[in-house]
């Protein structure tokens, strides 16, 4: 394992993605923008800026993850307005949402999530009005988002009309995989986050989901790998500070989903565990994966 980009100085990274071109993007919640990431130099650049920063009092918010239709780009924007516990925050001009970059580097928004969100609550256990979405996926001509605190998956269409597509109990779903016409989502589970919460289910359209694998504490991410593996990324032991904040610097690993329904660590060719700080999504290209982590890392792995 090796690092491959740093771009810290108080960013929070979170979503990621290989665009069309081939390179990694990322997005960047403390600036309001979107990072281009050359899978062989480490090359950084900002690919796109002007998005709302993130506003609410921890850490993860702006521009949260990124995905490509074709050759443009859409961002999925939480937590830069809103009500919490009765109290506003943020600015109420700024919209919680999918955003489409346009071809002069602009932003449209696409998709109100966040007042959908306020008209169409979940059935309570929740005290941020607009949500907190967290990950976003091409389905169906459409793109799905997660909300990791109203608990549900949405649907958006290209015209931006929103539709729930499944809801959960507590259970705080996160990552997304679509793969072959099937749909993965991890699983953080509810506060302290332990390791039997955290969970891979598979989603399925006219029943509820089924549980592919447990065992990992705060799960953010799951992807496709090489030989048609799952793994699934695990932040690690949570910090216990606040809702919402991350776990402890350097307990974060990368699992593999066994037959057995278990998640076993990735280790290196001397049979350690693969030690991550505190990572955010990753992706696969072959069998490199590219993990990023909060405070701004990328890291290469190389024959998963």
């Amino acid at each position: 394992m090796t690092k491959l980009a740093s771009f810290g100085d108080g960013s929070y990274t979170t979503g990621s993605t290989i665009g069309p071109d081939g390179a990694l993007y990322v997005t960047d919640g403390s600036s309001g923008s979107v990072l281009r990431i050359n899978r062989r130099t480490g090359q950084v650049t900002t690919y796109a800026t002007g998005l709302p920063i993130k506003a609410f009092t921890t850490d993860i918010g702006g521009p949260v993850d990124i995905a490509f239709v074709g050759r443009t780009a859409y961002v999925l924007v939480t937590l830069v307005s809103g009500e919490a516990a009765g109290e506003p925050f943020g600015d109420a001009d700024d919209k919680n949402g999918i955003y489409r970059l346009n071809r002069d580097g602009s932003f449209t928004l696409i998709a109100d999530i966040g007042g959908w969100s306020v008209d169409n609550p979940p059935n309570g256990g929740y005290f941020i009005d607009t949500g907190v979405h967290y990950s976003m996926a091409t389905y169906r001509g459409g793109l799905l988002v997660t909300d990791g605190h109203h608990n549900r998956v949405l649907w958006v269409s290209p015209r931006g009309s929103i539709h729930e597509v499944a809801t959960f109990g507590n259970v705080v779903p996160t990552g997304l995989e679509v793969t072959k016409g099937r749909v993965y989502i991890t699983e953080a589970g509810p506060n302290p986050h332990n390791p039997e919460d955290g969970k891979v289910v598979a989603l399925h359209r006219n029943s509820a989901p089924t549980e592919v694998a447990s065992g990992a504490s705060m799960l953010i991410d799951v992807e496709r790998g090489p030989h048609g593996k799952l793994y699934a990324l695990s932040q690690g032991q949570w910090d216990g500070v606040a809702e919402g904040t991350p776990a402890l610097p350097n307990t974060g690993r990368l699992v593999i989903v066994k037959r057995d329904g278990s998640l076993s660590p990735v280790e290196d060719r001397r049979g350690r565990e693969l030690v991550l700080d505190r990572p955010t999504s990753m992706e696969f290209v072959g069998d490199t994966a590219y993990v990023v982590s909060v405070v701004g890392d990328v890291y290469k792995i190389k024959n998963v």
